[in-house]
């Protein structure tokens, strides 16, 4: 029998994919009639429900948050390495079991008298209910879990939870229909009998739901947080008390440790890891800090794009970035916190991963693509770079790349300021256009006799055009100053200086179907462009695609070797596992072990020789 036809392994929902939220719709509905019309639900319980399980969700995210929040949580991290594309895919629905739980309460309000006309408050409850959780519900959790990992349950249920080595928050609800049931029944034991005992109220029910949740993100965080000096305090504790590495041993020593908030059972059980107390002692007092071999400092692009960050919303980073339409509320929410960066924040460190056992990570410097611009912002931004660039040589970082606005020529000469204001740097500075422009290049036909390039004399358009000349291109270079583009083509070897052409109008480029855009074009300059002509780009933010008669290249980049672990957040608009040319280019740097500073213009004669290292190394171009 195949695992997808089993009983209840499926949610009933799932064909529904992400219009399941539409499920709330009778809660609310009900919500809402009961508050605005004068319903009859005296207890206004729909409204509770709503409001729990929005707490719910916001309990999940503070979790997530802080778990992936690199500051906070990477001295206390159990697992080191990070979690993959196919664990965000699996985890997508890890939210199911509270849609689930919402529509089990309706049903028990409906059904059970003592959970209608509830008072606010009861404390006698709340000592019901606490041992009841203790007592029936922990044991009934223990023999529950323990036979979901015999073979024939674990292989069709258990093993989806158990496919994450990475522990995260949402690997807490990620189950199959038939175990949240279970786990909800269970969960449901304590509250049921409290409440049959005369101690129903709402203050326990929204303190135990919030309560079992904060402990069963806490177990799945991967961070070590409970320190063990309580437990040396206070021994017992450390059998009533469950703790992130408790939990994460059961999940790599599968037989061990069961009972996710009381090890009092599998102490009784005789399944406690013996090794969880020391492993807790040595994990509590924190780690060395890994120091990375690359480091690539972004910059963020818009307001919307900043929440593109793996500590705020995961699985929205884990596919390239897009505005959607539940962003759009939170703009001005966005708003006050980029002002509060603008004064007060540091470069801070968005995510990390692994290629051949070196730690590459993404720095971020808080400014927004707007402040680039701004005459009076470019000396501060100068400056959080150069911290940024002195933070990596005092780590001993090797290779420090700079993404595109952070290298721009305007604002410090494309590094070059860094470079010669810091002469004893370790680090090398990088800003990876040598592979940008290889990339640009090797996308054009074999066959293109003609392109149209702007931003013509930008490095990297400069560095195009000598390069096209040189293959016997004719290139027309749309730039309005003319010692500039004399200046280019005196760089070209006398033999090709007549394939470089200065236009000075869109219009010149109207019968050309190679364009190569380095500035910012809207419609109207689009309009000029022929039928059928395709428009490569190296511009950010990249050109609106306003043709429906033409084909868009994207940003240049390139996919990351295989061996590349613990990837799980795309890159701006890139798609999964890649990254811009200018950060592969860096990663290059690294892995070749190149002693020079890759700074200001770039050199024609290096991009065959980088392409082909990039090849050699695992970098395929983008699909």
């Amino acid at each position: 029998m195949s695992w997808k036809s089993c009983f209840l392994l499926d949610w009933p929902w799932a064909y529904l994919e992400s219009l399941k939220y539409v499920l709330y719709g009778p809660l609310i509905a009900k919500a809402v009639h009961t508050n605005l019309y004068g319903g009859k639900e005296a207890d206004n319980w729909c409204f509770h429900i709503l409001l729990l399980t929005s707490l719910r969700y916001v309990t999940y995210q503070l979790w997530a948050t802080f778990s992936n929040m690199y500051c906070l949580s990477h001295r206390y991290k159990i697992c080191k390495k990070g979690a993959e594309f196919d664990q965000m895919d699996r985890e997508w629905d890890w939210d199911n079991f509270l849609l689930l739980q919402a529509f089990m309460a309706t049903a028990a309000h409906h059904f059970l008298p003592f959970f209608r006309d509830m008072p606010a408050w009861n404390a006698g409850g709340l000592i019901c209910l606490a041992i009841l959780r203790m007592g029936p519900a922990e044991v009934l959790y223990y023999w529950a879990h323990r036979a979901f990992h015999k073979d024939f349950l674990f292989q069709r249920y258990h093993s989806l939870h158990h496919a994450a080595i990475v522990l995260q928050p949402q690997t807490a609800g990620t189950a199959t229909f038939l175990e949240h049931i279970g786990l909800t029944i269970i969960m449901a034991v304590p509250m049921v009998g409290a409440s049959w005992m005369g101690g129903a109220s709402m203050g326990m029910i929204y303190i135990y739901c919030l309560l079992f949740d904060f402990l069963r993100y806490m177990g799945h965080s991967n961070v070590e947080i409970v320190p063990e000096t309580i437990f040396r305090c206070l021994p017992p504790l450390k059998y009533l008390i469950y703790t992130p590495l408790y939990h994460t041993l059961h999940h790599t020593e599968m037989d061990t440790n069961f009972c996710p908030f009381m090890p009092l059972y599998d102490y009784l059980g005789h399944t406690i890891n013996s090794k969880s107390w020391d492993l807790h002692r040595s994990m509590s007092a924190g780690q060395v800090e890994d120091v990375p071999d690359y480091v690539f400092l972004a910059h963020i692009v818009d307001v919307l794009s900043s929440l593109h960050v793996r500590f705020l919303l995961r699985g929205f980073c884990s596919t390239p970035f897009a505005t959607w339409w539940f962003l759009l509320p939170l703009w001005p929410v966005v708003i006050p916190v980029a002002l509060a960066m603008w004064v007060w924040a540091k470069t801070f460190v968005n995510t990390g991963h692994r290629l051949k056992g070196r730690l590459h990570q993404t720095w971020i410097v808080p400014r927004f693509g707007f402040q680039y611009f701004i005459p009076f912002a470019q000396a501060g931004i100068n400056n959080l770079i150069q911290d940024a660039i002195l933070s990596a040589d005092k780590m001993g970082v090797k290779v420090i790349s700079l993404a595109a606005l952070n290298k721009n020529e305007a604002l410090n000469g494309g590094g070059t300021l860094f470079v010669n204001r810091l002469p004893d740097l370790r680090v090398r500075v990088v800003h990876g256009n040598t592979l940008t422009a290889a990339v640009i290049l090797n996308e054009l036909n074999p066959d293109v006799k003609e392109v149209f390039l702007t931003g013509a004399t930008s490095k990297l358009g400069r560095v195009i055009a000598l390069y096209l000349c040189r293959k016997g291109i004719r290139v027309m270079m749309l730039t309005y100053s003319k010692e500039r583009f004399k200046s280019i083509q005196s760089e070209a070897p006398p033999e090709f200086q007549n394939f470089l052409v200065q236009v000075t109008k869109y219009e010149a480029a109207q019968n050309c179907k190679t364009w190569i855009v380095g500035k910012w074009i809207a419609y109207k300059e689009q309009t000029w462009a022929p039928v059928g002509c395709h428009l490569h780009q190296f511009v950010v933010p990249p050109i609106f695609e306003l043709r429906k008669d033409c084909t868009y290249g994207k940003l240049a980049g390139m996919q990351l070797p295989d061996a590349v672990e613990g990837l799980s957040t795309c890159e701006y608009t890139m798609p999964r596992r890649c990254v811009h040319a200018c950060h592969a280019g860096g990663i290059l740097h690294s892995l070749e072990g190149w002693e020079h500073h890759e700074v200001g213009a770039i050199d024609v004669n290096k991009i065959d020789m980088v392409w082909e290292a990039a090849l050699k190394h695992g970098f395929k171009p983008m699909k």
